[in-house]
């Protein structure tokens, strides 16, 4: 008899062009904008995305004095860039027009009783906030990603950058989702995934298109975007694209758009938790950021070095102090050679993990179109992406030794 178990697990993926993401390279391109200009800007721009107004709001502290107007260009030129540059064949009540949109800039001067414990007389960094941060990394990608959330991407970029160049089939408000079906919970544990259970892709299309021509479009995209064959079938595989039978209306002109709301998409995917703060909007003080970025290195390196099938690391900090104020790792008993204690115990004895420490690291105060831009890394997730600066396995041999 055949064997019929199931243990599924879905991640979720949107494109540049959601609003939600919209919102986010807006913020980020500030952010660039603004370390580029002055590498000590300290800054937590949030962005509301409704309709055709945008809103600016936060806090900025630095020596590039930016206009009303430099910020508009800033909004329009990301939205530009998105793929709302006003040449596709949808309506301008169909989706958003630069020409149209109405920026408000409402930013503050960040408080000095946050920067008296940031910036310290001895060169130090203090974490510009308390919070917690998790990195994860799982041995189930070349990349040391969760699968969902890979394969969500791989599909997203794929239709994303075909609506990009067909402008007049496809906009640019994409979402895409897979489960992936591990068998049993044994296999889900250990990494082991089994097939691509079911696919959604939801793309706007232009409304001269009849959805039997978008779905086989979007069809021949789904099976060209390069999923394993072992575990892609398209006989076999559930699939859904534009499920409702119509979807022309999108962007922020028909769903608003905030800074933050999309923290699983920019992560793990859900199989890992969330600290809860933002990446995008801040500048690299912000250990909602940079604490991201830490953790994941150290979660990257113990999978890598073969130390973990997979691996979580938990970093916390108060706001004005340099070191974390605790530090965890978690293998969820894949370990190999060395328990997580002595995992734990190595990662404090061999790695500051101030705000300072990270920045240096990683370059964070020197974002540049040669190594990363802020906004790109809004777009394209804020881990999991093999040419940032923390994605690189430059320690491997260090934590090899543990072997």
């Amino acid at each position: 008899m055949e064997n019929k178990s199931q243990y599924l697990f879905t991640s979720e993926v949107v494109a540049p062009g959601h609003p939600d993401k919209c919102a986010d390279i807006i913020a980020d391109s500030i952010v660039d904008r603004l370390i580029i200009e002055d590498s000590n800007s300290r800054v937590a721009s949030e962005v509301f995305v409704a309709g055709k107004h945008i809103i600016i709001g936060g806090e900025v502290k630095s020596n590039a004095n930016l206009s009303n107007e430099d910020y508009i260009k800033i909004v329009k030129d990301a939205l530009i860039k998105i793929g709302y540059d006003g040449t596709s064949s949808f309506t301008r009540e169909q989706c958003l027009h630069p020409d149209d949109i109405e920026v408000q800039v409402l930013l503050n001067q960040q408080s000095p009783d946050i920067n008296q414990g940031v910036d310290q007389n001895s060169g130090e960094i203090g974490a510009g906030d308390q919070g917690i941060m998790f990195g994860f990394a799982s041995s189930e990608t070349a990349d040391y990603m969760p699968a969902a959330i890979t394969y969500a991407r791989m599909l997203s970029d794929k239709v994303y950058h075909y609506a990009l160049n067909h402008n007049h089939k496809l906009g640019v408000d994409i979402k895409t989702q897979v489960t992936l079906d591990y068998g049993n919970k044994a296999n889900f544990e250990n990494c082991k995934p089994q097939k691509i259970h079911t696919i959604v892709v939801s793309a706007p299309s232009v409304e001269s298109m009849d959805i039997t021509e978008v779905r086989t479009l979007i069809q021949g995209l789904i099976d060209d975007t390069g999923l394993p064959t072992d575990l892609y079938d398209p006989k076999d595989t559930i699939i859904h694209i534009n499920p409702t039978g119509r979807y022309v209306n999108h962007s922020s002109l028909h769903d608003s758009g905030l800074t933050g709301r999309k923290l699983i998409v920019d992560s793990f995917g859900g199989y890992a938790p969330i600290g809860g703060g933002a990446q995008s909007s801040k500048d690299y003080t912000k250990v909602d950021r940079s604490g991201l970025y830490a953790a994941r290195w150290l979660a990257k390196h113990i999978v890598a070095a073969g130390l973990a099938l997979k691996c979580n690391v938990q970093l916390s900090y108060a706001i004005g102090v340099a070191r974390p104020t605790s530090l965890s790792v978690d293998t969820f008993g894949t370990y190999t050679s060395v328990n997580d204690d002595v995992l734990s115990t190595f990662v404090l004895e061999n790695f500051a993990l101030t705000p300072k420490w990270i920045t240096d690291k990683f370059a964070l105060d020197k974002p540049s179109a040669e190594t990363f831009l802020y906004a790109d890394v809004a777009a394209r997730g804020q881990v999991g992406q093999s040419d940032y600066p923390w994605e690189k396995l430059d320690e491997l041999e260090k934590f090899e030794a543990l072997k």
